[in-house]
């Protein structure tokens, strides 16, 4: 059985984390659960120190965070997970499976959100193909310790830290996508609208892969005031 380190950034989630740690308890009992805390102002680190993770304070930022909590991990196999996301119940067998396999692999799981919307539904179900516009963090990714670091780990960035280590990772090998999904919440597009939040999302990663810095992006997301964004909350102090 390998040795796991589930890695998840946080801020302010502490009405979403408890269900988040509930289920890596189910499926990974005996896994190292890091929570890597931006700075909350709820309740956040108490919920993840009740529950016996190891808690790790970092400028936010998911870029700053998974870094400081890939850092702290003593386990030979690494698995980042948003904090508002739960692992599917079979997740052990397939991680293990994959991890003897595929030793310098990356891998994701499908994404499924949180509702039943026909738009959300239909995106979801792209998440099974290997691409920079289908494939992102928030389908928890996988690596082993020693790759991560030989990748260089994810950049320190405000923003696609998650599609820089996913294009890293396929110059070396594709990137794996397990057959079950991970159940992640479907607020930022509830807040924004389905269709405009994706298509916002299409637009900023079009400007970044055409060589924008993830840095001015960043600060423009912010200046529109996405409320309920995730993109938000990965770049709420820069």
């Amino acid at each position: 059985m390998i040795k796991l380190s589930v890695i998840i950034p946080a801020l302010n989630e502490a009405g979403a984390l408890p269900a988040t740690l509930a289920r890596v308890r189910l499926v990974w009992p005996e896994a190292e659960v890091i929570v890597v805390d931006g700075g909350s102002a709820d309740a956040t680190r108490r919920i993840a120190r009740d529950d016996g993770a190891r808690v790790r304070e970092s400028e936010a930022g998911r870029g700053r965070q998974v870094r400081r909590g890939a850092a702290a991990a003593s386990g030979d196999w690494l698995f980042f997970l948003h904090a508002d996301t739960l692992v599917p119940l079979d997740g052990a067998a397939l991680v293990e499976d994959f991890a003897r396999e595929n030793p310098t692999g990356v891998a994701t799981f499908r994404l499924r959100f949180d509702s039943p919307h026909w738009f959300l539904r239909g995106c979801a179900w792209f998440t099974r193909f290997d691409t920079v516009w289908t494939r992102f963090g928030d389908q928890g990714i996988l690596v082993s310790r020693a790759h991560y670091h030989h990748m260089g780990g994810f950049p320190e960035w405000p923003l696609f830290e998650d599609v820089e280590f996913l294009r890293r990772a396929r110059r070396l090998s594709p990137v794996v996508s397990l057959p079950a999904a991970v159940v992640t919440s479907p607020r930022r597009f509830e807040a924004t609208g389905h269709l405009r939040q994706q298509w916002r999302n299409a637009r900023l990663l079009g400007r970044f892969l055409r060589g924008e810095s993830p840095h001015s992006l960043a600060q423009f997301y912010l200046s529109r005031k996405i409320a309920g964004s995730r993109i938000a909350h990965e770049t709420s102090v820069d």
